[in-house]
């Protein structure tokens, strides 16, 4: 195992200890949330996240950033929720528009970026509003009800308490970290982040890795919208608010990189466990709401200077 490879697992390792320890906290100090209902109701609310994390992950790596993912989830959504509702379509095809959609804007985000030179930060941001105006529009800016007919993928299997869609979820992570560390377009991306001249001159043709993560990145949003339709038996165009933030902050708190060519799925699916933990426990103790946030944020920010110091010392 080289050098790098190991600085790899120990980062993961201890952001496992780190998550180990916030649980024996909490565990601590309230009597509820070391049990099965609390874990199940814990993870069974992640699947948009851990998707839009996966997504935000592999842009960030690549040297970019995707701020709409939120709103990708809520035009996702919302576009199954009309087709359903008002349209009579079935379920699949309801599916396929919305998720068709958010690709479809993601691509865009990604062919301006890749093709056109503009900063991924000023595109994403515009695609931020467009489509979460496109969600408002669609849907009249009212929440429509799905019913059950949507539900399967959020309810609870008989005997191990997870969601379908949290397998999904668990799968497109395993599936993505294989991708990016033991393929060569995963080698590729990681090359591109890092230095994308140098990539270039190799050889690496950058512009369709930098558009394929953006695409990635809007596809796995809208499935994300379609788990979100799914937990809430209904699309909500406000649904997302905020998904991209905390969709970063796992990334970061996972190890990746924000000036590019480091990161790992993985790891950031453990940044999502830690947010995910942390913010369950602070409620189960009984902070209130700006508390919990004043936290979350130092703890953010925190993660933010030891990815600092990450690079500050690999550079020495």
């Amino acid at each position: 195992m080289n050098r790098k490879t190991m600085s790899a697992w120990l980062d993961e390792y201890f952001l496992l200890v780190a998550l180990a320890a916030l649980i024996v906290l909490f565990g601590a100090a309230s009597e509820h949330f070391l049990s099965l209902a609390t874990l199940s109701t814990v993870l069974n609310q992640l699947p948009p996240l851990m998707l839009a994390t996966v997504g935000m992950t592999l842009v960030m790596i690549v040297g970019g950033i995707d701020l709409s993912v939120g709103s990708l989830l809520a035009l996702s959504a919302a576009i199954i929720g009309i087709a359903t509702v008002r349209w009579g379509l079935p379920i699949p095809v309801a599916v396929v528009l919305g998720v068709a959609a958010a690709t479809l804007a993601g691509s865009f985000s990604g062919w301006l970026t890749a093709y056109f030179g503009l900063p991924s930060f000023i595109v994403t941001l515009g695609m931020l509003e467009a489509t979460r105006g496109l969600a408002y529009m669609v849907s009249n800016s009212q929440t429509l009800f799905i019913g059950p007919r949507i539900q399967a993928l959020s309810l609870p299997l008989p005997v191990l308490g997870l969601a379908p869609a949290f397998l999904i979820a668990l799968a497109v992570i395993t599936f993505a970290q294989g991708v990016l560390k033991r393929t060569v377009a995963g080698r590729y991306i990681i090359a591109i982040g890092t230095n994308e001249t140098a990539a270039r001159i190799s050889g690496i043709e950058t512009k369709p890795y930098r558009m394929a993560t953006l695409a990635i990145s809007g596809l796995l949003a809208g499935i994300a919208g379609l788990f979100n339709a799914s937990y809430l038996a209904a699309a909500d165009p406000n649904a997302g608010s905020g998904l991209e933030l905390s969709a970063i902050a796992a990334a970061v708190i996972g190890g990746t990189s924000l000036m590019g060519g480091r990161g790992s799925v993985v790891g950031a699916f453990i940044g999502v466990l830690i947010i995910a933990v942390l913010q369950s426990g602070l409620a189960q103790i009984g902070l209130t709401e700006p508390v919990k946030r004043l936290i979350t944020g130092a703890v953010i920010i925190a993660a933010v200077l030891l990815d600092r110091w990450r690079a500050t010392r690999r550079l020495a």
